[in-house]
């Protein structure tokens, strides 16, 4: 049986026309996807440098030391000590056994900032221009607060949506807005068309079981009327912070009218199986109330506002996607949605709703990348927005270049600044580097956790958990002699 991923995102509806059969051909002459943990594919030369099968070559994507080179020492720190802490997988196993023993304060000092983008809104914002300056042009951000199986949060959860809608408007907005300002500031005015639509929109992850307490319970329940006051209350907290981003959009419209897809997204994030039904539920009716057109004809893209996530190492994902489809054309609303793998592979209790084999897992991962692309650049799409969430440099490499096979109309490139390429803050950041400086690739964003301190270092342990063959398949041993050979450049 195969082992972990994280991150989301799919649809295979019934109708995609025949460009759909053009993209699937491109997608099956193209590279091979893995799952993140098992990143064999992506390998480290003795030389140092990470190279990417295709269909059995090896294509070198970047060199390490280039890419280590444009991190800060503080960075290299952080890096290094995840590298020993992930030399192989028994200590990996001490580390996950000894993290929730370890004092904040130590893995403030050496981590914290790899991985986690800071307590307040000021330190996420300085997080985003630090991310600028590597070419990633903005962030999806998640207040890592929550309260799954009845558990006793840190914060209110009037506080949880009072720092969530306040992450928008004095975060995300201000963020892409100096993105936009940037770009558009560089360029004539026939240009500022094209690269406005290059940065990527800023993204805001809800966490449906932060939302509200005993919200297993609720997800669980949801068809049962005994908890309908309680789902809607889940729905309604929701909804506050949704109208944040929907009257940002708005506004930010009326000033940069060339602007082809959303300002600001507000993401679903998925749950465990159990729990899934519920968000699905969830997903569709914030989906369906938000994702339309402004002046109330057919939406098109660039109308999802909301993105719904689904997981496709679970059997039911394509019935999901085709029922999800379904449900769009009937409300006269467009899906968005964050397509991953899957997240909780080591959590589920029943194996048998989990694809049986990785093999078929990366088959429906790739139909879902295909299929959703070429709905988007159909002439009736039901998509209208798409995250490809991966750290794994062949998915990622696939979608670019089956975006890059779209042509150069107007159409596609509306569905090019609706696509973007999302990876964990600290994760995969040689393949980030690559794609952007041997690829030009524009829509890179990083899932930045903020928060409280102790939430935070609560996130850092189910990211060794559910993400740590991940973690140390791009760490390890390779990592720490590039790290010291790059510290030995900088003194000598």
């Amino acid at each position: 049986m195969y082992r972990q991923i994280i991150l989301k995102r799919s649809i295979a509806s019934s109708n995609v026309f025949t460009k759909q059969a053009v993209i699937s051909n491109i997608l099956r002459n193209n590279i091979q996807t893995r799952f993140i943990s098992h990143t064999s594919e992506k390998k480290l030369s003795t030389t140092g440098e990470p190279t990417i099968s295709t269909n059995g070559l090896h294509t070198k994507i970047t060199n390490e030391k280039t890419y280590l080179d444009t991190l800060t020492n503080n960075e290299l720190l952080g890096y290094l000590v995840i590298g020993l802490a992930t030399i192989n997988r028994p200590i990996l196993n001490l580390v996950i056994k000894l993290f929730p023993y370890t004092p904040l304060w130590i893995i403030r000092a050496l981590v914290y900032q790899n991985y986690c983008g800071g307590d307040n809104l000021p330190q996420v914002l300085k997080t985003g221009e630090r991310l600028a300056e590597r070419g990633i042009r903005n962030m999806m951000i998640s207040y890592t607060v929550e309260a799954c199986d009845g558990k006793q949060m840190s914060v209110s959860i009037e506080k949880i949506i009072e720092e969530t809608e306040r992450s928008i408007s004095e975060a995300l907005v201000p963020h892409t807005v100096s993105m936009i300002e940037d770009v558009i500031s560089k360029v004539d005015k026939s240009q500022i068309s094209k690269v406005i639509n290059e940065v990527p929109p800023g993204y805001v992850a809800l966490k449906p079981t932060g939302l509200i307490e005993h919200a297993a319970d609720i997800l669980l329940n949801y068809e049962n009327p005994k908890y309908l006051d309680k789902y809607n209350q889940l729905l309604k907290n929701c909804e506050s912070i949704c109208e944040i981003a929907v009257n940002e959009n708005r506004m930010l419209k009326e000033k940069y009218p060339e602007r082809e897809a959303p300002f600001v997204v507000i993401v679903v994030d998925a749950e465990r199986n159990d729990l899934q039904q519920g968000v699905y539920k969830l997903q569709r009716d914030l989906m369906a109330k938000y994702n339309r057109s402004a002046t109330n004809g057919k939406p098109t893209l660039g109308d999802a506002c909301i993105v719904g996530t689904v997981q496709m190492y679970l059997k039911q994902s394509t019935s999901i996607l085709k029922l999800d489809d379904e449900l769009a054309k009937k409300g006269n609303y467009i899906l968005g949605w964050k397509l991953v793998r899957g997240a909780y592979i080591h959590s589920e209790v029943d194996r048998s709703v989990i694809h049986d084999t990785k093999e078929d897992t990366d088959k429906n991962y790739d139909a879902g990348i295909s299929n959703t692309i070429a709905n988007m650049n159909s002439e009736n799409p039901t998509v209208g927005h798409l995250v490809v969430a991966s750290h794994n440099g062949n998915t990622q490499l696939k979608a670019t270049n089956l975006l890059k096979q779209l042509g150069e109309s107007k159409h596609s490139q509306i569905v090019r600044s609706n696509v973007v390429l999302g990876q964990l803050l600290g994760m995969a950041d040689n393949i980030t580097y690559d794609l952007i400086k041997n690829h030009n690739t524009k829509n890179i964003i990083k899932y930045v956790p903020w928060g409280p301190p102790l939430e935070t270092k609560e996130y850092l342990l189910r990211r060794l958990e559910e993400n740590g063959d991940a973690v140390r398949a791009d760490s390890g041993w390779p990592l720490v002699k590039g790290i010291l050979s790059t510290f030995f450049k900088r003194v000598f």
